[in-house]
């Protein structure tokens, strides 16, 4: 019964886990962030192995899911750091999330709640094919706005990583005691061989 509840628990969480990342990844890809885009679908990918670990019993691939949780907790935690411009980092300065391929930031950015967006023409600090423009009114910053998704996702990431372990631990568990009993034993089963006493006795004939 326990381990039917953690693969459950565990299918659920891996289910929220999917949806919060393809809605982080259309977001992302309306604001061209490469970087999020790339490592959003490699934590899909490892989402969907998690799951279908868990519905197969492979506690291997529940492994290598928990060894990608934690990579994703550093991730979103550095995504935190970047807007937040913990240490060094600055969004003003660094294109870290597009590669430096564009000046493009979170989408976020002109679509937060309350944000009203007003074009600023004619002015020089524009490059070439891009505007100038200004954000008011946001009810919340762009910035708070991702680190609040990058928390959602270490969140679902520590309850996975716990949820794996025990999952996988009980797998594991699983098959130590089925090779105990005999299931995957090396030397084979050998049935008991019965010992037959035949007497025999003469035969006779009447001549």
């Amino acid at each position: 019964m326990g381990k039917c509840d953690g693969r459950c628990t565990l299918l659920v969480i891996c289910s929220l886990q999917l949806v919060a990342a393809l809605q982080r990844q259309v977001f992302d890809f309306l604001g061209y962030q490469w970087a999020p885009i790339l490592a959003n679908f490699l934590h899909i990918m490892a989402v969907i192995l998690g799951m279908f670990g868990t519905v197969q019993f492979r506690f291997r691939y529940l492994i290598f899911y928990a060894v990608w949780l934690v990579l994703w907790v550093g991730w979103n935690s550095f995504i935190i750091c970047f807007y937040l411009e913990v240490g060094n980092l600055s969004q003003d300065r660094d294109f870290l999330m597009t590669f430096n391929t564009s000046l493009h930031r979170s989408w976020w950015m002109e679509h937060g709640p309350g944000c009203l967006v007003t074009p600023v023409l004619d002015s020089r600090l524009a490059p070439d094919d891009h505007h100038v423009i200004t954000v008011s009114g946001c009810l919340l910053d762009y910035q708070y706005i991702e680190v609040l998704s990058s928390a959602i996702q270490i969140l679902l990431a520590l309850f996975g990583f716990v949820y794996a372990c025990y999952v996988s631990k009980v797998f594991q568990d699983d098959e130590d005691s089925f090779d105990f009993i005999g299931g995957f034993d090396s030397y084979g089963y050998q049935p008991p061989q019965k010992s037959s006493h035949l007497q025999l006795q003469p035969l006779y004939t009447a001549g």
